[in-house]
């Protein structure tokens, strides 16, 4: 079950976290990687990781938010074979209310976590609707649920829920399935540094404090979320289309 065997799949934010699980697994489940992402470290530790065990991935440097860039890539991609899963994960995030949230600060959420996604299925549509394809944006639990100064960020992933709806809609017809997942927090590197920036000395009680904000008492694992995507980017998964996926530890529905 789950088997990715001679599917071609695209990744964006490979580098590090939830996109590194993604690709790691899906390369095991048979695919061939393509990480794009701008961490040339973290990302060729990625593909290090897969080769390792086997697998078939290639890191290309892309700047999502670069409408030029990933054509250019998506256009080498597809001269080899074209895609039949994209998995958009690329994103940042931001911490701040609508007042303190800068102007600079907002536009870059917005090219990086809503322009960068425009710009991939743009680029990768065309190349699927003869075949089909499966194509899984990364969303977040910010998108369903209020959550203190996460205001910027919030928007961007609701566009990002919003777009799956639309994409979903338009393209089922070509045998296109597009889906969302919408995390809570997951313990990535990004975690660890917020931590380390913001609460300097109380780095064991504040990841305790997070943790805990999910009911089941701790964070998720990168791998957790990587599981999810793999079921809805699989054959399995074959009569999912148009839907959100939250993995948030019981965070939505029993946080009262």
């Amino acid at each position: 079950m789950f088997s990715l065997k001679n599917k071609t799949a695209i990744i964006t934010g490979g580098g590090s976290g939830i996109g590194s699980a993604i690709c790691t697994l899906f390369a095991e489940q048979g695919a061939k990687i393509y990480l794009l992402d701008i961490d040339e470290t973290g990302s060729s530790g990625t593909i290090e990781k897969i080769r390792i065990k086997g697998g078939a991935g290639e890191f290309i440097q892309c700047a999502v938010d670069n409408e030029t860039e990933v054509e250019n890539v998506i256009r080498s991609i597809v001269a080899t074979q074209p895609p039949d899963i994209l998995v958009n994960n690329a994103g940042i995030s931001h911490v701040g209310n609508v007042e303190n949230t800068t102007a600079a600060d907002f536009e870059k959420l917005i090219s990086v976590n809503v322009k960068g996604v425009f710009h991939l299925l743009k680029a990768c549509i065309p190349h699927m609707k003869a075949q089909g394809g499966v194509i899984l944006n990364m969303s977040s639990i910010a998108a369903l649920v209020g959550l203190s100064d996460r205001f910027a960020y919030s928007m961007t992933k609701g566009a990002v829920s919003a777009m799956t709806l639309s994409v979903a809609k338009d393209y089922v017809r070509y045998k296109i399935r597009c889906n969302s997942i919408s995390p809570a927090r997951v313990h990535t590197p990004f975690v660890d540094r917020f931590i380390a920036k913001n609460y300097p000395g109380m780095e064991a009680e504040m990841f305790s404090k997070l943790s805990v904000g999910q009911p089941v008492g701790r964070m998720a694992q990168p791998e957790e979320v990587a599981a999810l995507a793999l079921y809805l980017c699989s054959e399995e998964a074959s009569f999912i289309t148009g839907m959100d996926y939250p993995i948030d530890g019981g965070f939505i529905n029993l946080n009262s």
